[in-house]
């Protein structure tokens, strides 16, 4: 990623961070439902940790257990941090890797509000992380992968986190055939999770190379453009919020990046995803892959299995 692109990427969520967007704003509610979030577990976290930055939700397929040592990449405001740390428990931990400050602020924000204390958040890039080799059970993410250019990188450096039979459980978007080059060149669509997105064939491929085995990779069927079916809601992009109009104060709301364009990459956006529409090139896919354990030893071959024969 050109550093240039890099500030892009964090100003935007860093913009998202500092808003006031939350599980309480109707369209940030919406857009968690409608990619597999039900209405209990946005009700069980705090209602700050949902941001509508979600392309699907990893949590469900995980099959996180007690005592599970988890990590999220991309965690935002913690909401798949807070989720998985009810289900690993107190002799368990959920761990946030997020490379935007604000975001690690605000998630460690939520966690004091919510009590969590078997939580913790770092701030770091997905292909640089912060762990030791062999030290985690199960990686998730949820719409960030898309973003990283080096994936496999990323690929590579869950590979090393995970212990042997460990699990990586992931939401994302992935390209199904060719977007339109009015998307593919699009910097709004780059930041709003579609432009940098790989091919299904590549993903899969690219997993395999890092060393995974037993690759799923799901098309969820979710729409796409229900992001712009939301009011004032496009991409992974959350509604932008007018706080003012203070010029510097009103590009911090959401995708506002470049003093000289107040309406910024929002409204690019929305408007590409009125024009195209994208569920015909790409999808919200659920991936699923296991690192594998030595000969004869059980792994677990899906989403679904916890214990099973190696292959």
């Amino acid at each position: 990623m050109t550093a240039d692109l890099l500030k892009t990427v964090q100003s935007k969520y860093a913009a998202v961070a500092e808003s006031e967007l939350s599980n309480e704003n109707a369209g940030v509610k919406a857009v968690a439902e409608a990619f597999g979030y039900s209405a209990d577990e946005l009700k069980s976290i705090p209602a700050g940790a949902n941001m509508g930055l979600s392309c699907g939700n990893p949590t469900a397929i995980a099959s996180i257990r007690a005592g599970e040592v988890v990590v999220d990449l991309g965690s935002g405001g913690g909401l798949d941090v807070f989720l998985a740390s009810k289900l690993v428990g107190p002799n368990g931990k959920a761990i946030g890797i997020d490379m935007t400050p604000e975001m690690i602020e605000r998630a460690r924000t939520n966690a004091q509000t919510g009590g969590y204390e078997n939580v913790e958040f770092h701030l770091a890039t997905i292909d640089h992380l912060p762990l030791p080799d062999a030290s985690v059970d199960c990686v998730m993410s949820n719409c960030v992968i898309n973003l990283a250019p080096d994936k496999p990188a990323v690929f590579r450096e869950i590979a090393r986190v995970l212990k042997p039979g460990g699990r990586l459980a992931v939401s994302d978007i992935a390209l199904k055939g060719d977007l339109p080059p009015a998307i593919s060149d699009s910097l709004a669509a780059y930041v709003g999770c579609i432009a940098g997105a790989i091919k299904i064939d590549d993903y899969r491929r690219g997993l395999r190379a890092a060393g995974f085995e037993h690759v799923e990779i799901v098309d969820s069927g979710s729409d796409l453009n229900a992001y712009a079916k939301v009011e004032n809601q496009s991409g992974c992009c959350s509604p932008s919020v007018a706080v003012g109009n203070d010029l510097n104060v009103l590009t911090r709301s959401c995708c506002s990046f470049d003093p000289a364009s107040p309406a910024a990459l929002h409204q690019d956006l929305k408007d590409l995803l009125s024009q195209y529409d994208v569920n015909s090139a790409a999808a919200s896919v659920k991936v699923y892959a296991v690192k594998p354990l030595a000969a004869n030893q059980p792994t677990c071959c899906g989403p679904n299995c916890c214990s099973a024969t190696a292959q």
